[in-house]
């Protein structure tokens, strides 16, 4: 292969198109073993890749080494999921040659949308957390910061979703089938990681106390590296992931005696551990590997945080000063504990020093405000696994409770309250309250989910640590959500503010300027308009189904869970349907509701939903008294690939959580950044959207936090509600006789009872009545374009706070303590 001048680190790479076809001719030939006379498309999106990859090499490499010469604090984001998507189109975008392979493939007669249907979605997530970490990848490095992720190398990510008969089927998520050509295997990167077992104690000649974990079960983890490209590419960041090896491939003993079964069964169940994405909970034998998981990975991570450090460094002193850890969540807090293990009977630390620089080298960022939510494990299956462990925590406990004890003198419960092992209910232990207490900074991820954390769920502990907690509010990329899936609004953005938003995003309050312009909101439209036609194509072309650009797109796209509401927009979907059907002319702007989104495979009643989604279609799309006024689709297998089809699409974005109940959402966020109008609750990071697109530029609607509370203290009984309003009661009724379900005509009678006599735990029918009265008013502002489009520019226009770029600048400053590295 020719030489290639190496490249300056520290200018833009300049690659011309010249170049671009050589490198593509070279790689199908000598990295891809193919001919172009016989290349298919997925050979040619092999070849793109690794058109890219070098590139990327080249700037990763340069990165590395200005970190260790220049001994930078580094940030390692700990966590179970990293909802990447693809990375193609992102790294021609990243390093500024996307225009030159375009036109590459049209001058080698490849059609580049084909080849780039051939990369699968890197699906290591379940939704807005997993992408919320890969947001901060990016950000981290087109910031320039020393950030690294971490997490496990599932062989089969979020399961692909089908829709059999109406019902949600999960097929496996095979995304390495044809192997990943942006991953790097390191197999000399290898570190043990340890289960089970028992834990011998002795004192040395000293009188310190030691312990030995020993009789374990043993797995390796072999790191996969990923490179992560900043906007520009003057940084290249590391995403590592772990998989699990067998510490031998097989008994060689069983083997020669024939029960080959048996002679790799060790091996099998030790690669389970990074099999799949969120085995199954329901089970104890799921719940096991869940917690073998989420140790798996952070063992790994962490002792190889500390072989790195200490490459350069002779003591621990420093490693709060050089080592930042970031808790995604409470899966990664098994951390902590593990990291006590390491320093306190690995490297023979004394336990007051070690406590001191783990508390300091951690903090935990909390996700979600429901108690049921939160992660606990029974002291009895985690001793088990992590024999050591507990010991740690006990010991992590009984210090904590002392120092309370000496604040708060004669409080026994708020030391029940506050202790890491809940005693009520049959011993467990709550991880958040371990995360809380190990860490030196604990942040919400909204303003309002920041404040309950402080004044409800942990009122006690921010009571006793006065300024641990903070709040981070969440944002997004606007690289991925708008310069890439929106390439006809990122032209006309910048076609009146230049490019600088992309890395820059407070630059989009320019746009406020023009809202009023005539010109402007033409051309908004009509890029509106594109992307509804190709939403519409895709939609016919993928399920056979038609959908009327012109007609409103009314999106709700998440995961499926009661407190995210889907029943509130479909109980609105029934009542339009009833308007339509008794009025022989409504005064009905055609209207199409799009639902996308996936149900935990064991979440029952969210499967039941997407059920009643589709049997709702089935009966509303093939009425023919509808006349086209009101269509109803669920687009299966929701993913970062299929999220940017949708979303530029989107006129309207539902987000009508239950006040108080969603921490932030960052869907919200990449809706409103692509043009369309909010209508939400005040839950949230709905609030702080609607304080900077202005209060006439969104449909807020519901109870807010405090209403809903005093709702459900005051005595809340949804029947009265449900007998009182005639439409509630007739679109209730309708889903309990059978209407949507003639197979059967009780089949939605859970959904039905949750509502009337479960006690509508999340306030569907209390917040219904102003929902479709708010719905009415989304329809009469449509109907005027002109003021339409003027809302949605402002939306777009006030967007700027809401960069992921903004949160890592946050974080950095307010608990990591990191500074962008210079070149």
């Amino acid at each position: 292969m020719p030489k290639r001048n190496k490249p300056d680190p520290h200018e833009p790479l300049k690659i011309s198109l010249n170049e671009v076809q050589q490198s593509m001719i070279n790689h199908l030939i000598f990295s891809v073993g193919k001919d172009p006379i016989t290349a298919t498309d997925r050979d040619w999106f092999f070849t793109l890749a690794r058109v890219v990859r070098e590139r990327l090499i080249e700037r990763w490499m340069a990165t590395m080494r200005r970190y260790y010469n220049n001994d930078v604090k580094r940030v390692y984001y700990l966590s179970m999921e990293f909802l990447i998507g693809r990375s193609l189109i992102n790294g021609m975008l990243n390093i500024g040659f996307a225009n030159e392979v375009r036109q590459g493939c049209v001058d080698a007669g490849i059609e580049m949308d084909k080849v780039k249907e051939m990369e699968f979605d890197a699906a290591l997530g379940n939704g807005g957390l997993g992408r919320l970490a890969a947001c901060f990848l990016d950000s981290m490095a087109t910031l320039g910061l020393a950030g690294y992720g971490m997490g496990i190398r599932y062989e089969y990510g979020m399961f692909n979703q089908k829709i059999e008969n109406g019902w949600q089927v999960e097929h496996p998520d095979n995304w390495l089938r044809y192997g990943n050509p942006w991953e790097f295997a390191r197999p000399e990167v290898l570190y043990p990681v340890k289960f089970h077992g028992r834990v011998v104690q002795y004192s040395d000649e000293n009188g310190k106390l030691h312990a030995h974990w020993i009789d374990t079960d043993d797995v390796m983890a072999m790191a996969y590296d990923t490179p992560i490209p900043g906007y520009g590419l003057k940084t290249v960041n590391n995403m590592r992931l772990w998989s699990a090896k067998a510490t031998r491939d097989f008994d060689l003993k069983y083997f020669n005696e024939g029960n080959y079964i048996k002679a790799v069964q060790d091996k099998n169940e030790s690669e389970n551990l990074s099999k799949v994405l969120y085995p199954d909970d329901t089970t104890t034998m799921g719940r096991k590997l869940r917690i073998k998981q989420q140790y798996f990975f952070v063992s790994a991570s962490l002792q190889d945080i500390l072989f790195r450090f200490l490459k350069y460094h002779d003591s621990f002193d420093q490693l709060p000063e050089k080592v930042a850890v970031q808790l995604n969540d409470t899966h990664p807090a098994i951390a902590i504990p593990e990291m006590m293990r390491l320093l306190v009977d690995i490297h023979q630390l004394d336990w007051a020093k070690a406590w001191s620089i783990s508390t300091r080298t951690f903090a935990y960022t909390n996700h979600t405000l429901m108690p049921e939510a939160l992660e606990v494990w029974p002291v009895a299956l985690f001793e088990s696994i992590l024999p050591r462990h507990l010991q740690i925590i006990y010991d992590i406990n009984q210090n904590f409770l002392s120092e309370v004890m000496h604040h708060f003198p004669g409080d026994n419960e708020l030391l029940k309250r506050m202790s890491i092992i809940d005693e009520d209910y049959g011993r467990r232990i709550r991880m958040a309250h371990l995360a809380i207490v190990g860490s030196h900074h604990v942040n919400g991820v909204a303003k309002l989910h920041s404040e309950l954390m402080r004044t409800t769920l942990f009122a006690d502990f921010d009571r006793c640590c006065p300024g641990k907690f903070i709040n981070i509010t969440n944002g997004i990329t606007q690289r991925l959500w708008l310069n890439q899936v929106n390439p006809g609004l990122s032209k006309l953005i910048s076609s009146r503010i230049g490019s600088g938003w992309i890395t820059d995003l407070s630059k989009l309050r320019e746009l406020s300027k023009f809202a009023d312009d005539d010109n402007f909101q033409a051309e908004f439209r009509a890029v509106k308009r594109a992307n509804k036609v190709y939403l519409a194509n895709l939609t016919k072309e993928r399920l056979g189904f038609e959908i009327n650009p012109d007609s409103i797109f009314d999106v709700q796209v998440k995961r499926i869970h009661e407190y995210k509401r889907q029943l509130l927009n479909l109980l609105h979907v029934i009542t339009l349907y009833n308007h339509i059907r008794s009025d022989p002319s409504p005064k009905i702007f055609p209207r199409t509701v799009i639902i996308s989104g996936k149900a935990a495979p064991g979440y029952a009643i969210a499967k039941l939903i997407i059920k009643l989604v589709n049997n709702v279609a089935d009966i509303v799309n093939n009425d023919p008294a509808v006349r086209g006024l009101l269509k109803l689709v669920f687009i299966p297998n929701y993913d970062v690939t299929t999220a940017g089809d949708i979303i530029p699409a989107a006129d309207l974005s539902q987000q009508i959580s239950t006040a108080g109940t969603e921490a932030s959402g960052t869907g919200n966020m990449k809706l409103a950044l692509n043009g369309a109008l909010t209508i939400g609750t005040l839950d949230g990071a709905n609030i702080e959207i609607m304080e900077e697109v202005g209060a006439d530029n969104i449909f807020i609607f519901g109870l807010d936090t405090q209403e809903a509370a005093a709702r459900k203290y005051k005595g809340y009984n949804p029947s009265d509600i449900y007998k009182g309003n005639t439409e509630l009661k007739t679109a209730i009724d309708m889903i309990s006789s059978g209407y949507f379900s003639s197979e059967r005509a009780d089949l939605f009678r859970p959904i039905v009872d949750s509502l009337t006599l479960g006690g509508d735990n999340y306030l569907l029918l209390a917040d219904y009545a102003d929902y479709i009265a708010t719905q009415s008013r989304v329809e009469t502002l449509y109907r005027d374009q002109k003021q339409w489009t003027r809302r949605a520019i402002l939306n777009v226009a006030g967007m700027g706070k809401f960069s992921s770029d903004r949160t890592i600048k946050e974080y950095a400053e307010m608990i990591w303590g990191a500074n962008p590295v210079s070149e």
